[in-house]
């Protein structure tokens, strides 16, 4: 939940400064924040999906930075979980 606080910070740094004034990581942020509030906190009524896909959903929208800026993460994880499906992060 680092990088959605973060990608908030950074929303609202952008209405303050704009787009064009955000750093390269503050726009990694930025798409965070958007994919997580659409794909994996807006999940509808009716969605039902397994706490597998969750974490699924998870690690692909954490795919979104590269491995470098996930330091809260342990290395033995990001090592299992991260390289999966990595092409298919965007």
């Amino acid at each position: 939940y680092a990088c959605y606080a973060i990608g908030k910070d950074v929303q609202a740094m952008k209405a303050v400064v704009g787009e064009e004034a955000l750093t390269s990581d503050d726009l990694l942020y930025l798409e965070f924040l958007q994919k997580f509030e659409k794909s994996f906190i807006a999940q509808g009524p009716y969605d039902n999906r397994t706490v597998y896909e969750t974490l699924d959903i998870g690690w692909q929208l954490l795919r979104i930075f590269p491995k470098e800026m996930l330091k809260r993460i342990p290395q033995s994880t990001l090592a299992e979980f991260y390289p999966r499906d990595s092409s298919a992060n965007h």
